[in-house]
């Protein structure tokens, strides 16, 4: 399933496509169930994994992100 939106991250917006599924995936993120996710913050995409990493989070701001998507959805 896909979802899409935004979320405030220390004081910075950041949009995101996640797609994940019920259960886990040795191709997802951690072999769980994201198995796609884009993150973009003022139009730069700041993180991207499409089973596998093409670009790791950039910075701090870009990993909390991340560790509030892998705490909800993964």
């Amino acid at each position: 399933m896909w979802r899409k939106g935004k979320i405030e991250v220390e004081n910075r917006t950041i949009h995101y496509w996640i797609k994940c599924f019920d259960l886990g995936s040795p191709y997802g993120i951690d072999e769980g169930r994201i198995s796609k996710l884009m993150l973009k913050r003022d139009g730069q995409i700041i993180a991207n994994f499409d089973r596998g990493w093409d670009i790791e989070p950039i910075d701090a701001n870009a990993q909390a992100a991340l560790e509030i998507f892998m705490k909800e959805y993964n």
